[in-house]
């Protein structure tokens, strides 16, 4: 029986779903909105397959997807089809035949995201959906030193929640910093993250800036291998998952 599999790249606001992860019980996701539009061109079930999981409200340029369809369509045809179909704060901007054995998740090399924030006193409407609004001052020299302290190999146990029994060595290749008048970004790039791990890493470093976590403790928290260690979560929103790197 004929499979093709499809690789789509997935822009998407993440402001009205609870993350990628289909859930279930009417709550709203990306993959359920993919997946209910391939049933529409497919007339069956179609399995997505993620390059990530991102939590609810967290947006994506990047985030990759793969599912094998039976037809044989033309794959910018049904980039078309699934854009007519799914919401307008989702959209595929790419969709190319892949090599049957490509899997967006475990092929993935390398993921790349950027966190915004906002540090003025009047954010922009159009772009709230997309930054953390902070009005208050932030010392962003210590900031930007603070973000190099993630680089290397390193348990990173202090900033996750996710499974105690899953493996938290995890490898930051780059984590840099650019200030530019009212606005934040952060560059954050590794192989593979934990559950929460980028806005936990991000959170922290907001509380280095306002002075409620001291610089020269990074290391300590990192040791302690206790999440009650770092600082807050960062909100969700100022979050974006821009892009997946394969071989």
């Amino acid at each position: 029986m004929l499979r093709n599999n499809y690789k789509v790249i997935v822009h998407f606001d993440g402001t009205e779903y609870k993350g990628w992860q289909f859930q279930g019980h009417g709550i709203r996701t990306i993959q359920e909105e993919l997946v209910n539009a391939l049933k529409i061109i497919s007339k069956q079930m179609v399995t997505v397959t993620g390059s990530s999981r991102t939590d609810a409200g967290v947006h994506s340029s990047g985030l990759t997807a793969n599912f094998y369809l039976g037809q044989n369509i033309d794959a910018e045809s049904l980039q078309r089809a699934l854009n007519s179909l799914l919401p307008h704060d989702i959209r595929i901007t790419n969709c190319e035949l892949a090599d049957p054995s490509f899997n967006s998740r475990f092929g993935a090399k390398s993921k790349t995201y950027i966190y915004r924030i906002f540090n003025g006193e009047v954010p922009s409407p159009f772009d709230s959906r997309f930054y953390t609004h902070i009005s208050y001052q932030l010392n962003r020299r210590k900031m930007k030193k603070a973000a190099k302290l993630f680089i290397g190999e390193k348990d990173f146990s202090s900033f996750t929640s996710d499974d105690p029994h899953k493996n938290r060595i995890r490898t930051i290749t780059e984590f840099k910093m650019k200030s530019k008048g009212d606005q934040i970004t952060f560059t954050i790039k590794g192989k593979s993250f934990l559950r929460y791990m980028v806005r936990n890493m991000i959170g922290t470093i907001i509380e280095v800036g306002t002075g409620k976590i001291d610089l020269k403790k990074i290391p300590e928290i990192f040791e302690a291998r206790d999440r009650r260690a770092a600082g807050s979560t960062a909100k969700p929103e100022g979050l974006t998952l821009a892009f997946v790197k394969y071989d």
